[in-house]
């Protein structure tokens, strides 16, 4: 165990130490260069695998979730309900809440994407993932592009840091016009009320850091009924179906 720590602990030493390293411009060249062609290379089989997949919506959450827990079922029966009104769901790829997204779509028959990225620890790629519509990231920023590009609607359950860092990118982008206004929905009440209070408080009330309409962005439900709902709703208003 001390030998897996000092192991892990020389790797961090050697990326820190990395960046202080001087290079002369060939060696940053050659090494900026083949990473370019590596960031291509993702988003051109990203692009070429989810461009027709339809409307979908991405899920976000944790990959700890365990499968008893009632965020685990949830998510499952977010995903049947919203393959059973006629959209496709995308989630992460990996185990506990993405894992249940794509089980709750696979189970319907529905479409079940798995954006999976490689991590050295607790991320791996579910069963559920349709075999045509797997694909693995070396790069998180590629990999939100496609959440964002190809998703009609944001699912969002408890989760961590990555999980904060989707849902903040799908509302800046919002924010920011960068892309259309869909519906973003948070679930469970009691594990986020607590952020969004503090987000009206102190960014909104306290320092202004963002305006008043920027908190009617996100929706707070606590059951997968109101969630789709929400997504229903949303589409409604400009008369369309999951079949645009």
């Amino acid at each position: 165990m001390a030998r897996e720590e000092n192991i892990q602990i020389s790797e961090e030493d050697q990326k820190i130490r990395k960046a202080f390293v001087d290079k002369d411009w060939n060696e940053i060249k050659i090494a900026d260069s083949w990473q370019i062609f590596k960031v291509m290379a993702e988003f051109v089989e990203g692009f070429e695998k989810l461009s027709r997949i339809g409307p979908c919506v991405s899920i976000f959450g944790s990959a700890r979730t365990k499968p008893d827990s009632p965020y685990y079922i949830m998510a499952e029966e977010i995903a049947a309900k919203l393959v059973r009104h006629g959209y496709g769901v995308i989630t992460g790829g990996g185990p506990g809440i993405m894992e249940a997204g794509n089980k709750g779509a696979h189970a319907e028959g529905g479409k079940s994407v798995g954006l999976n990225i490689e991590l050295p620890f607790e991320q791996f790629h579910n069963i559920y993932i349709d075999s045509d519509k797997l694909i693995n990231f070396d790069y998180f920023f590629v990999r939100k592009v496609m959440f964002i590009k190809y998703a009609q609607g944001f699912v969002v359950m408890p989760g961590g840091f990555g999980t904060l860092d989707e849902l903040f990118e799908a509302i800046t982008l919002i924010q920011t016009r960068k892309i259309g206004r869909f519906p973003i929905i948070l679930v469970g009440k009691s594990y986020w009320q607590g952020l969004m209070d503090w987000i009206e408080s102190v960014m909104l009330t306290q320092e202004s850091n963002i305006n008043p309409e920027d908190l009617k962005l996100v929706n707070i439900v606590d059951t997968p009924t109101e969630a789709v709902k929400v997504i229903d709703e949303f589409y409604s208003k400009y008369l369309l179906s999951p079949n645009f």
